[in-house]
């Protein structure tokens, strides 16, 4: 049994088990509540980004918020992500038991990594999951909206339809799966306002072919997540489409960051 110790806690989000918690508390409260209030949401799916606590947490926890008060019982979270450190094609399942984080530890479904690789739609490898941030920073909120087990996934090039095969696999009644992913990178506000808002109308209309290189950083894994989400005819809704500049970050050099929700 082993234990992926973090990478980015103290940098991305606070290492401080209160301070964090106190974190993403604070912006779950403060994340617009999903209307009707009462009533539960058939979510299949969400897009969530994942940049540092301080730039994109508001977006994240409009994703989370509803999660916590609307949704479920989710037992399981499927979490793609993108390999940021290490090259990888196609698609790459943890072998640890469990991953850190200062609120304890996540469990993560082996059952289900086993699934995908003896399947042949992912490998074995921790190697790109040990540096990463794109999963690791969603552990915290995962935790605080009360969802302790997850399946790590790490998408690189490769065809959309085998990602699509993939979701189909470990998706299903009790899991809920997150795509993580920023959209544009450092472009002034006002081109990534419209790079972005391209890039919010593709996923709206389920367009995997619309995602452009550079209009997402998890771009394999949201094409994948799209092939999939129109192969189930999903509907999609937009909770929120923001930018660094929006918390505080200058506006000649800005990061997108999309809250999306997918349903039945």
């Amino acid at each position: 049994m082993t234990t992926r110790p973090t990478a980015v806690a103290g940098t991305f989000y606070p290492a401080d088990p209160a301070e964090l918690a106190a974190t993403v508390d604070t912006m779950l409260a403060a994340a617009p509540a999903t209307e009707p209030a009462t009533e539960p949401l058939d979510a299949a799916a969400y897009v969530v980004p994942h940049a540092g606590y301080r730039w994109s947490g508001p977006t994240a926890a409009r994703v989370y918020r509803e999660l916590r008060d609307h949704t479920g019982p989710f037992e399981r979270a499927v979490v793609l992500g993108p390999a940021h450190r290490v090259a990888l094609r196609g698609a790459a399942v943890p072998t640890d038991t469990a991953w850190a984080s200062p609120l304890g530890p996540i469990d993560i479904d082996l059952e289900g990594a086993r699934l995908l690789v003896d399947r042949g739609l992912a490998v074995a490898a921790d190697e790109p999951h040990a540096p990463e941030h794109s999963i690791e920073v969603q552990v915290p909120f995962l935790l605080r909206v009360h969802l302790p087990k997850m399946l790590p996934v790490l998408v690189g090039p490769g065809d959309p339809a085998a990602t699509a095969a993939l979701l189909s696999a470990v998706a299903g009644p009790g899991t809920v799966v997150i795509c993580s992913t920023d959209l544009s990178h450092y472009l002034s506000e006002d081109e990534a306002h419209r790079r972005d808002a391209a890039t919010a109308a593709a996923i709206g209309d389920l367009a995997p072919e619309r995602i452009g290189d550079g209009d997402a950083c998890g771009r394999h894994a949201l094409r994948g997540l799209l092939t999939w989400a129109r192969q189930q005819a999903l509907r999609v809704d937009r909770l929120a489409l923001a930018t660094s500049a929006d918390t505080g970050g200058p506006k000649d050099s800005v990061v997108g960051y999309p809250a999306f929700r997918l349903s039945e």
